[in-house]
Parts: C-alpha cells; sequence; structure tokens
C-alpha cells in the first residue's frame, strides 16, 4: 500500500510540473458490426448497429444463409453512415438494395435465393431442432453481394431459431394419425392448438414449433403427401374419421387443457379447420383461418376425401411466363354445394385473413361469404376480418421472406405456382397478423 502512494505522489508532481500528461495515440477501432440478441426466435426483431465507420461514408449491409437444403439465400441493403461514423438499421433508411426505407428487419424479409440458385424456391424449414445460421457483414460502398470485388469491413453471425430452449418434440404415429406434437418447457397442462398446412402436402413443423415456444401444445398435422399415410400422395386419402382422431389425441393428453383447443389452417387447412368445427363433432375454442376456402371442387365423397389435384384443371389459368394459378378453383360460384361448410353451424369465435394480392385462392370473395352466412344466423360477433393490401398467400410467421411464385410439382411436368405478395406489404401483413393471431389466441385459449 506504502509503495503505491508513493507512485501516485510522484505522478502527481509530474503532472504538476509539466501542466498535464497527454496521451496520444493513432491508434483507430476497427469497424464492428453488432447483432442483439445474437440468438432469437424467428419472430422477435433484432438490432443491428455498425460502427467505427467513416463518416458520412456509402456502406452495404449484407445477410447471407444456406437453406435446409443447401440454398444460398442473400439480402442487402445501402446505407449513409451518419456523421459518427455509424449505422443503426432501427433508425436509419436503406437507399438501395432489397429493400426501401428505414426497416429494421429488412434484411431477413427481403431475403431471396441468390444469384444462379435453382428456380422456385420456397424458404421453409425442414429441422427446427437446428437454427438459420446469418452472416451478417458490413462492405464498403454501395454494392451487391454477387459483385466480385468486394471490401467486407465487419461480419457478425446470428441464429433465427422456430423452438425455444427446452420446447420439446415428439413423432406421432398413432391410430393412423401422422403428426409432430410440440410442448412448452414445464409440465402444464397448456392451451393447444393443431396445426394444418395446405395441399403442397408432407409435414410442415415450424409454424408448431414456434406456437410451442409461445406456451401452446401444438400439434403439426399431415393428411396428405407422406410416406406413413395412405397413397397416392397426390391427394387426400384420409377422411373426417382422421381429423377426428387427431383432435381427440390431442385433447386427451394429460399435458392439454382439454377444453382449450384451437385449430389454425392456411389454404386448404383452413377449409379443414372449418370443417373440423362444423362436422366433425368436436368443439374447438377458436379458429384462425388464413386464405382459405369454405369448400372444394376436388372432393370425391362426403367423408371429405380427394381427387388427384392434377385432374381437377378446370379453373387453372396461366400467366404470360406458364406460372399457374389457382384462385378461380375457390371462387365460392365454382365449390359444388355438397363441399361447402355449413357455416352456419360455426360454434366458435373465428379469425378469418385475407392477403388482397393471394394469387392462389380467392380468399376475399371466401370472407365475404363466411361475413355473410354468419350474419344472416345471427352470429357475426364470432367473426373478426384481418385483411392486408398488397399481401399474397403465404402469410406466415414474421421477418421470414415470401415466395411470389415457386415450384408446385415435378411431375406428370414441372409446374410453378403463383402465390402473390409484394414484399414490403407482405411482410408488414406477416408482422401484423401475428400478433394478432397470438392475441385472439390468448384471448380465447388462456381467459
Amino acid at each position: 500500500m506504502i509503495s503505491c502512494i508513493r507512485v501516485f505522489r510522484n505522478l502527481a508532481c509530474l503532472n504538476m510540473a509539466v501542466g498535464g500528461v497527454r496521451w496520444n495515440s493513432s491508434f483507430k477501432p476497427a469497424p464492428l458490426l453488432t447483432a442483439a440478441p445474437v440468438r432469437a426466435l424467428i419472430d422477435e426483431r433484432i438490432s443491428i448497429k455498425g460502427r467505427f465507420l467513416p463518416p458520412q461514408s456509402p456502406i452495404t449491409v449484407c445477410a447471407q444463409m444456406q437453406s435446409d437444403e443447401g440454398d444460398l439465400w442473400e439480402s442487402f441493403a445501402h446505407y449513409t453512415t451518419n456523421a459518427d461514423g455509424t449505422v443503426n438499421l432501427t433508425r436509419d433508411h436503406s437507399v438501395g438494395g432489397s429493400y426501401l426505407g428505414c426497416e429494421p428487419m429488412g434484411l431477413f424479409w427481403g431475403l431471396q435465393p441468390a444469384p444462379g440458385s435453382r428456380e422456385g424456391l420456397r424458404l421453409r424449414k425442414k429441422n427446427v431442432e437446428t437454427p438459420y445460421v446469418m452472416l451478417l457483414s458490413l462492405l464498403e460502398g454501395h454494392v451487391s453481394p454477387s459483385e466480385r470485388k468486394m471490401t467486407e469491413l465487419a461480419a457478425v453471425s446470428t441464429e433465427r431459431w422456430y423452438m425455444a430452449p427446452g420446447v420439446r418434440r415428439t413423432d406421432i404415429r398413432q391410430d393412423g394419425v401422422v403428426g409432430t406434437l410440440f410442448f412448452p418447457p414445464g409440465p402444464g397442462p397448456f392451451p393447444a392448438v393443431l396445426d394444418l398446412w395446405g395441399m403442397g402436402g408432407g409435414l410442415v413443423e415450424y409454424r408448431a414449433a414456434l406456437f410451442a415456444s409461445k406456451g401452446y401444445a401444438s400439434f403439426s398435422l399431415a393428411y396428405l403427401g407422406h410416406k406413413d399415410l395412405p397413397g397416392p400422395h397426390n391427394r387426400v386419402n384420409v377422411g373426417d374419421a382422421y381429423f377426428k382422431s387427431a383432435y381427440h389425441i390431442l385433447q386427451d393428453h394429460r399435458q392439454v387443457v382439454a377444453d382449450r383447443i384451437g385449430i389454425v389452417g392456411l389454404s386448404f387447412g383452413a377449409y379443414l379447420s372449418l370443417r373440423i368445427a362444423t362436422r366433425v363433432g368436436v368443439k374447438p375454442s377458436c379458429l384462425v383461418c388464413i386464405n382459405g376456402p369454405v369448400g372444394s371442387t376436388m372432393l370425391t365423397d362426403a367423408d371429405g376425401r380427394t381427387e388427384n389435384f392434377e385432374n381437377e384443371q378446370r379453373y387453372w389459368r396461366f400467366d404470360d411466363q406458364g406460372c399457374v394459378s389457382f384462385k378461380e378453383m375457390s371462387l365460392p360460384a365454382n365449390l359444388p354445394p355438397e363441399s361447402k361448410v355449413k357455416l352456419e353451424d360455426l360454434p366458435c369465435p373465428l379469425m378469418y385473413i385475407v392477403g388482397e394480392d393471394d394469387l392462389s385462392t380467392s380468399s376475399m370473395e371466401n370472407a365475404n361469404l363466411i361475413e355473410q352466412t354468419l350474419r344472416a344466423a345471427g352470429k357475426s360477433q364470432l367473426f373478426t376480418l384481418l385483411s392486408y393490401p398488397g399481401a399474397g398467400h403465404l402469410i406466415e410467421p414474421p421477418y421470414t421472406p415470401n415466395s411470389r411464385v415457386s415450384l408446385w410439382s415435378f411431375k406428370p411436368r414441372k409446374l410453378y405456382t403463383l402465390w402473390g405478395g409484394h414484399p414490403a406489404s407482405h411482410a408488414a401483413a406477416q408482422q401484423d397478423a401475428w400478433k394478432k393471431i397470438l392475441d385472439f389466441m390468448d384471448s380465447h385459449l388462456r381467459q
């Protein structure tokens, strides 16, 4: 202690003698890019900032990631640094690139397949137990990632998850039912969601995983196009009893609150949601239907089975590039009366979501029919409509990129289908709709 005091006194004397010690240094911090938090759920915003950059200078912020299939997706945006040599995506405006204006999450929803990629790609998480790993980088000047001569100033990686820590995933193969069950951390019991997708088929898990991350037991259900279901795989070969069994698997689970179950459906999954609620003999607490019809032109029996999707082409319409729109198949006037659900029998609140640029389903016409029917039945209080200009068919969790067109099938011919949606408008719709879906579910499944 005495030696420390002596050193302090000697420094003080030196300071007084020379009028203060000035430390001059030529050290200049290297450019720094930060993303916080570096690990987050797919629907959570992150803050992206660059520091120690030349003031009032052009820079590019770039994002790159690989899909589960190994395809490279990328986005980029042009900014001008502030007078203090910083850029903050929460505050600053992009002047070019994948998006324009102040879009804090534009690098995420603005992702597109890199030049030279396979045609018709659509980003869908196959393995929900791993994250998307996004490489963010700062580039000198206003450039695009495809340019060969680029100067990288800084970089950082961030992880985007559908499954929160502690969420449990279980394969279900029970009584012929095929699906995946997700549970939040803890013993429960939990309110629950039955999750249904469209005629693309297979077992799509990522939305159900995200619901579990929000505190819901969630059951992603396959009903066509899966190896463990009856074939052929290009049509629905299961009937109403299948969906009733799936509902009861969820309802009877010891970690589920039996009378707090909702159903969420997109596209043909929306039709199935309405059908389950009105004719299968179960009583869900609420429904969320996204861009789906109230009937089907493809049914082959009263139990809900369909014919081969390729066989029903009366209402297919092709654009100049040969891409197909299925929109006219779902016009209420084209739906066989016997296929339409009895909306007047709806037993629970319904949120119906419309993308006004939907090129796959006549969503607005179906929404209008639902609203009119419920009003005539004295049940208008059950109906909530959300309608989004510029949004397409595939309204999914937020901060994920939309595909306006994607590959639909390889056989018997390669076919690309139109989904619709303009990038910024669709992104805004996804962000708003997701919040309102969670609020709607919370009000009817938790309270």
